[in-house]
């Protein structure tokens, strides 16, 4: 009685082994079926291997510097335009004294940092988003495929007045860059 008892406990406790496994193992299987295309894409858009120029970027409170090492030994500091400086064609809270000028169709490199504390040097219709790390060199890459202006700011809560610390590019042609540069 009391084997007879114990054959149906245990064939009740491995009635649904099978169908646990599957379950189990089907969805591994998938993801690992999503995830290895998905890392080599992760890869690929990180690197650059011939960038045309490297910038970097030094965030400060509350404004910018930039550094132009490739050409020449071309720095500027980048400050939001006061209210009272304002053009009337310009965004509020939104444009900078010094534009960040880059040319169009070229492989860019760019190494942030900061120098006193965390920033995030963000410009949303790039995709670009980036920290900036006191005493850390950051790098990102990217490619700007049309002429005009973009903006952005920092989007790290570095300080009371972290969106006042705005981010804009002019993307211009090649040849009017380099007449820029000189």
């Amino acid at each position: 009685n009391q084997i007879i008892q114990n054959k149906q406990t245990s064939r009740f406790i491995l009635e649904g082994q099978m169908i646990e496994t599957v379950w189990t193992i089907a969805p591994a299987i998938i993801l690992v079926f999503i995830a290895i295309p998905s890392l080599r894409l992760l890869y690929l858009m990180d690197e650059i291997h011939n960038p045309v120029m490297t910038l970097k970027t030094i965030g400060h409170q509350w404004y910018w510097s930039y550094e132009y090492s490739d050409f020449t030994k071309l720095e500027f500091d980048s400050y939001m335009v006061q209210q009272e400086d304002q053009l009337t064609n310009t965004f509020r809270l939104l444009d900078t004294d010094n534009r960040v000028v880059l040319p169009m169709n070229s492989p860019v490199r760019m190494i942030v940092t900061a120098a006193d504390v965390l920033h995030s040097w963000t410009v949303p219709s790039l995709g670009v988003k980036t920290d900036a790390t006191p005493g850390r060199l950051n790098q990102v890459s990217f490619t700007i495929n049309r002429p005009g202006l973009l903006y952005g700011q920092c989007s790290e809560i570095c300080g009371a007045n972290h969106s006042f610390m705005p981010i804009v590019i002019e993307s211009v042609s090649t040849n009017q860059f380099i007449n820029w540069v000189s």
